[in-house]
């Protein structure tokens, strides 16, 4: 088994001999057994175990058989003891994601503070085959079909070429010590019923199904390789960067619309779902403002364009600017001062440069995001104008409006930051001192 724990990890590059690895080992059959082989191989390793205070006595006796083991060996060893009940309530998700939120994240710190070149963690073929079935019951892509991958960022699975009984007989023969986690015998969780009730059922029908299922796995993901550079280069050909936000050119797309899958992938990374599919063609015909709404991003429908960008902010942003030397402590300001008329004095047409007679603007100057009511007298118009109104008249992209900023004096708006200075407040032929200010966003 050994040879077969090198070669497989040689063939993927999944770690060196000389390299620093930290083991996350939770005193099961799986993880131990990871931790002998490596021991075997004479490596320079470490372990890191969770303690998730969930199974009581027996969570500490997981925890007492990896020190243990640690000690034996001569291995460093890290543990912690999370409250995951707490963290899963707190944060409203399953008690499983809360692990595996928290051991990941721990993981991570460990690498990062003790130079660790991988964090090798034990799935198994059986595992991969199990997160397969899941991910196909629910609906998925290729890429959930490809399964877990052998190496993902600094996270290695080195033991997904070992079957669940392979490892078992390893174990017995060397008398690798090791915990049975009892709720592995429970149903109550997806992964276990497919585990002890679809995979036996399919075994009758297939006995190789383990062996043509990974096979599945490896397929699809090579598949997904190919998947995923096509797209890439779609993207790039189809999605530009803006200021604050992705922009579709709607006329290529729609030569696409066709394939339902094709349009799955190129929108995976924003959050569509197999089943949002549908609706976001339905926004992609439709007319300028319907959207769909992912967990992190919203798809928007504007004229001959697609935005993609994130949820709006709901944080009211405001600074009060008290005196001049006041400005230099706001990041989106890159310089303001007040200067004297002279001769050679010019207005500069940079946007992100604001130009005003400093003899009408009243201290503080407040700074904020715009708000519906609020109206101000555009550069050349002797009439006011809302500014919701203006922002439609030239354009504007939905996350641009929503983040538009406006300095106001005394309660009058002097200038839609970046835009148009207010009427008011311009350069004159009799102007004395000028306060200049430039943006940086």
């Amino acid at each position: 088994m050994i040879n077969d724990f090198l070669k497989y990890s040689e063939d993927r590059k999944l770690f060196k001999l000389q390299d620093n690895i930290l083991l996350a080992v939770s005193g099961g059959i799986d993880s131990m057994v990871m931790a002998d082989l490596f021991v075997k191989t004479g490596g320079k390793i470490a372990i890191a175990h969770c303690n998730f205070s969930l199974r009581g006595r027996d969570s500490d006796l997981d925890e007492e058989l990896v020190i243990k083991f640690s000690a034996a060996n001569n291995i460093r060893i890290f543990t912690k003891r999370f409250n995951t009940l707490k963290y899963a309530s707190q944060n409203h998700i399953s008690v499983q994601m809360a692990a595996r939120d928290l051991r990941y994240g721990w993981f991570e710190e460990l690498r990062k503070e003790g130079g660790f070149d991988r964090i090798a963690v034990a799935h198994n073929l059986n595992d991969n085959i199990e997160t397969l079935l899941i991910n196909l019951t629910r609906g998925t892509g290729i890429t959930g079909l490809a399964g877990m991958k052998p190496l993902s960022n600094n996270i290695i699975r080195p033991l997904l070429f070992a079957t669940r009984n392979r490892i078992a007989d390893y174990a017995n023969t060397f008398d690798v010590p090791f915990r049975e986690d009892k709720s592995n015998a429970e149903t109550k969780y997806i992964r276990n019923r497919i585990r002890h009730k679809i995979l036996p059922l399919l075994m009758e029908i297939n006995p190789s199904v383990e062996a043509t299922l990974n096979e599945t796995a490896l397929r699809m993901a090579g598949a997904d390789e190919i998947v995923n550079l096509y797209t890439d280069q779609l993207r790039k050909k189809l999605i530009s960067k803006k200021k604050s936000y992705l922009s579709v050119n709607l006329s290529d797309l729609n030569h696409w619309l066709h394939n339902q899958t094709l349009i799955f992938e190129l929108f995976r990374p924003y959050g569509i779902t197999g089943s949002q599919v549908r609706d976001l063609i339905d926004v992609i015909e439709g007319k300028t403002g319907t959207r769909i709404i992912t967990d992190n991003f919203r798809i928007i429908r504007n004229r001959e364009e697609l935005l993609i960008t994130g949820h709006a902010q709901k944080k009211i942003l405001s600074f009060r600017v008290n005196e001049i030397n006041d400005f230099h402590s706001i990041s989106r300001v890159e310089s303001a001062k007040i200067i004297d008329i002279s001769e050679d004095f010019s207005i500069s047409r940079d946007p992100m440069t604001g130009c005003f007679d400093s003899e009408n603007i009243k201290w503080p100057v407040i700074i904020r995001k715009w708000k519906p009511g609020d109206f101000f007298y555009p550069l050349g118009m002797d009439h006011r104008k809302k500014i919701s109104d203006y922002l439609t008249d030239i354009r504007c992209p939905l996350p641009e409006r929503e983040s538009a900023l406006v300095m106001e004096s005394a309660g009058r708006i002097f200038w839609l930051a970046g835009r148009r200075i207010d009427n008011r407040f311009r350069i004159t032929a009799t102007t004395k001192r000028a306060l200049v200010i430039n943006l940086n966003f």
